[in-house]
């Protein structure tokens, strides 16, 4: 009995072995948290302070390096949200990796990462593209459909919850495309709401 038992933990340890080696695993659900509390933030003071309205028509007259004034404010905000966002995950991952006695920078993470990233820089290339025309509508789910895409690619190197979160973030930038009034909702439901939900349910489920 203690041989099987000795056999059947051993399975466990290597196949626990082969999913760090393969997989990031230190991505913390509190930094989703946050993030998302980050994107609430930055919506409400797009929306309430800025009175940015995606569906509203762009004064191409003016502009700055290309973009027109009227967007550069809210640009600001979003890139304010990324920032934080960003560096809050990094900081709180490194802080899990060194807690677990991992590498934070390993080759499942650069997977991940240029995963994530081929579609984030390519979305942000295209939306500055079309602000450039002051077709912000368009712009909002751009964001949305190109973070979408690139949490379900790196879904296979992370936890598969990540790509849960991106097929919600493409579905909310397809509606927020259908229905371009409702586009700084959309985006601060896929950015804000759906992180702070999937933030505690991965530290529930994982963290705890």
């Amino acid at each position: 009995m203690k041989n099987k038992q000795s056999y059947l933990q051993d399975l466990a340890e290597v196949r626990a072995m082969m999913e760090r080696s393969s997989k990031f695993l230190s991505l913390s659900g509190l930094a989703g948290l946050l993030a998302g509390l980050y994107a609430l933030l930055g919506s409400y003071i797009v929306w309430r302070v800025l009175g940015f309205d995606p569906a509203k028509p762009v004064d191409l007259v003016s502009s700055f390096w290309g973009i027109p004034e009227a967007l550069l404010a809210p640009v600001a905000v979003a890139v304010g949200v990324l920032f934080f966002a960003a560096g809050t995950a990094i900081i709180l991952s490194a802080g899990k990796a060194r807690s677990k006695r991992e590498k934070l920078w390993n080759p499942a993470a650069r997977r991940m990462i240029i995963q994530l990233l081929v579609p984030l820089v390519c979305g942000g290339t295209l939306a500055l593209i079309f602000m450039a025309r002051g077709m912000a509508e368009v712009t909002v789910s751009f964001t949305l459909i190109f973070y979408g895409l690139g949490l379900y690619n790196a879904g296979r190197f992370t936890y598969g919850e990540i790509s849960s979160l991106g097929l919600i973030n493409l579905v909310l930038g397809l509606l927020a495309a259908w229905k371009p009034a409702y586009g700084l909702l959309c985006w601060a439901a896929g950015f804000g709401l759906a992180h702070i939900l999937y933030g505690i349910y991965m530290h529930y489920r994982y963290e705890r």
